[in-house]
């Protein structure tokens, strides 16, 4: 009987499964960077045999830039397992400026604070129109402030 890890292997084996196989290529190769380069990386993909890095930050791109040359050496001296299907010739990395879908606040990120403010406050404001939108506020503040006892 086949357990869970050999019945994912022979799947991802088969040729319509084939992009499974660039994926764990892509994230073994990834995983070989040190930590912080890790978080940076936006995505990465592969595209006319040219293994592209998508880094969120400009400072990734440069840390990737300056260890370059040692990566794609590392990779021509040993191929990790999960690679020997995929074939790439070389690796690039630009920075995008759009977020990960991680960093978008939802709506129940959003904290929300009791107001501190009772209202009680004396308003000597000579201007009429000034005043009267002074007040306006201490009454909203008032009112907010009964509803939350």
């Amino acid at each position: 009987m086949k357990n869970a890890k050999d019945i994912i292997n022979s799947i991802q084996n088969k040729p319509q499964f084939s992009k499974l196989s660039y994926y764990k290529c892509i994230k073994k190769i990834q995983s070989m960077f040190v930590l912080p380069v890790q978080k940076m990386i936006n995505f990465s993909y592969i595209k006319n045999k040219t293994l592209f890095f998508v880094f969120n930050h400009p400072i990734g791109k440069q840390e990737f830039d300056n260890n370059i040359q040692s990566i794609k050496s590392a990779l021509n001296f040993y191929s990790p397992e999960e690679c020997e299907e995929t074939l790439f010739k070389d690796i690039k990395a630009f920075v995008t400026h759009s977020p990960k879908k991680e960093q978008i606040i939802t709506n129940k990120e959003v904290q929300k604070y009791k107001e501190r403010a009772t209202g009680g406050i004396s308003v000597h404001i000579q201007d009429e129109k000034l005043n009267k939108l002074v007040r306006s506020i201490q009454n909203i503040i008032k009112e907010s402030n009964k509803n939350d006892t």
